[in-house]
């Protein structure tokens, strides 16, 4: 997949939440500690598969 053939994003899924207190998942974003500590060095590929699957289960949340 290219670059121009993914959707367009915002830079993060992140929200400010920011919590890895009970597990490895963040609970505003959905992301795993790695794919936070990873996000900026990551393709444009690998940032979409992530944006997927948060989107699938309900991530970003605001509320946490």
């Amino acid at each position: 997949m290219a670059d121009q053939d993914l959707p367009e994003r915002p830079d993060t899924p992140c929200v400010a939440v920011c919590s890895t207190t009970f597990d490895d998942i963040c609970r505003g974003c959905g992301r795993t500690y790695i794919e936070v500590a990873h996000w900026v060095s990551m393709s444009a590929e690998e940032k979409e598969k992530v944006w997927q699957r948060i989107l699938a289960q309900g991530y970003p949340r605001r509320n946490g």
